[in-house]
């Protein structure tokens, strides 16, 4: 396995999270939350790509334990959720088990994949890009994933002071939903320099949106703030 797209720190950690993964009140309980306006904002945009799209191959890039893979396999996609951590896989796999869904899994990293010559009308790498030790290698090897004319969706935590209060120390430090050290505010990234890494990766930005909270309706929705989480599409 090549390690420009893998932290192994960042799978022991999150390995060590499985048990947890699918309890909605649990240590990811932000993304449980976050999962269904994130989902059908990447749903409506394949749509539109591809209008007659049952079944259409959806990649899932540091899928943890599945809660976007089996999302999106339930709204009809033929999903493979990809992920480096064997715990993680290993909770997305009894989740989904007797399920009926179009949902497979596989431990590994996405540039075994290109080295295999895979590619893939959809790919998505959700809260994942702001883990990887480089990010710009990791864009250029999604693309690559890319067939011709397809979907790349990321989403990801902007480099703000917001972000910090909200995305570091609330999480991690106040609210304790997450192990402190889960996120290096650092390596968070600027909607600008994700856009830069996806165009020198040979894709153009096709749509950016802000996910924040919607304490009224208990979820999150779609926002034109974009300083704390937001979701980028682009296509090849």
């Amino acid at each position: 396995m090549g390690n420009t797209t893998v932290s192994a720190a960042d799978v022991a950690r999150f390995d060590s999270l499985a048990a947890g993964w699918w309890d909605p009140n649990g240590s990811m309980r932000a993304l449980h939350r976050m999962n269904p306006v994130r989902i059908g904002w990447i749903a409506d945009r394949v749509l539109r790509r591809f209008p007659d799209s049952a079944g259409v191959r959806v990649l899932d890039v540091g899928c943890g334990a599945g809660l976007a893979a089996e999302a999106l396999a339930r709204r009809g996609f033929n999903v493979l959720g990809l992920d480096a951590g064997v715990e993680t896989i290993a909770a997305a796999e009894t989740h989904a088990a007797g399920q009926g869904l179009r949902l497979t899994y596989r431990v590994g990293a996405p540039e075994d994949l290109l080295a295999e010559g895979l590619r893939f009308p959809v790919v998505t790498a959700l809260e994942v890009i702001e883990h990887v030790p480089d990010p710009a290698a990791f864009a250029r090897t999604l693309a690559g994933l890319l067939q011709p004319g397809g979907l790349l969706f990321l989403s990801t935590l902007n480099r703000t002071s917001r972000a910090f209060l909200t995305a570091k120390v609330g999480v991690e430090y106040v609210l304790r939903w997450l192990p402190v050290g889960t996120h290096d505010w650092r390596k968070f990234i600027t909607p600008v320099e994700l856009g830069s890494l996806v165009r020198d990766a040979g894709l153009r930005v096709t749509d950016v949106a802000g996910l924040v909270p919607d304490p009224l309706r208990g979820g999150w929705r779609t926002s034109r703030d974009l300083g704390v989480n937001y979701l980028m599409a682009a296509a090849g």
